[in-house]
């Protein structure tokens, strides 16, 4: 598996790309607006055939280019079911340009499996951002990507639409369950990994609740 990455949009999101270099096709993670020209160059120069388009979660800044480069490849947009409205009729709340609308084709639901190539990852509803934030796990590579659920040195805002502190503390103490050498990619900022972050998510655990 080889990992393309680019932060894009006012916010910075993270955009991803997942190729698996025997079968030359590829996944998009997170398509901040504007990445469609970089990801359609970085396909290219790779040999790749995009497969999905996948999103996290359902806010602006990780949906903005959907349906820009599925009419570019054709590739099938996924999201989990409670985030499915968001895609259809974006919410683009302090968004400094329209998001158009998408219409995911593919359910991210939790203990399902995206699969290209010899690449597995699974799919880990991790509420709390929004109801139907989800994270990737490839289990093989130790990898998680992690959405706006887990960043380097905190959690996601849980004060926006869809957001709960409660869901979000259950969400952080199942991430807690990962190994330390789990390498987490996050939605926003630097990589970081579990065992970096085990200190402040224990306190999660034993208080119940996100902390101050």
């Amino acid at each position: 598996m080889r990992l393309l990455q680019r932060a894009i949009g006012p916010v910075l999101t993270n955009v991803y790309v997942l190729g698996d270099e025997a079968s030359r096709e590829a996944i998009a993670i997170d398509t901040a607006r504007p990445c469609a020209a970089w990801l359609a160059g970085e396909l290219a120069a790779q040999g790749w055939t995009l497969k999905l388009i996948v999103s996290s979660h359902g806010h602006w800044d990780h949906i903005g280019d959907n349906a820009e480069l599925q009419a570019h490849t054709g590739a099938d947009i996924a999201v989990h079911p409670l985030d499915r409205g968001w895609l259809a009729s974006p919410i683009a709340f302090m968004a400094p340009f329209e998001i158009p609308p998408s219409v995911p084709a593919v359910d991210l639901a939790e203990g399902g499996e995206i699969r290209f190539g010899e690449v597995r990852l699974r799919v880990l509803h991790t509420p709390g951002h929004t109801q139907g934030s989800v994270c990737l796990y490839a289990e093989d590579g130790g990898l998680l990507l992690s959405g706006d659920t887990l960043f380097a040195g905190g959690w996601g805002r849980v004060d926006l639409p869809g957001g709960s502190p409660e869901q979000m503390a259950e969400s952080i103490v199942r991430l807690r369950s990962l190994d330390d050498g789990v390498r987490v990619l996050p939605g926003h900022g630097q990589a970081t990994t579990i065992g970096r972050e085990r200190a402040w998510m224990d306190l999660v655990a034993r208080e119940g609740r996100l902390f101050a």
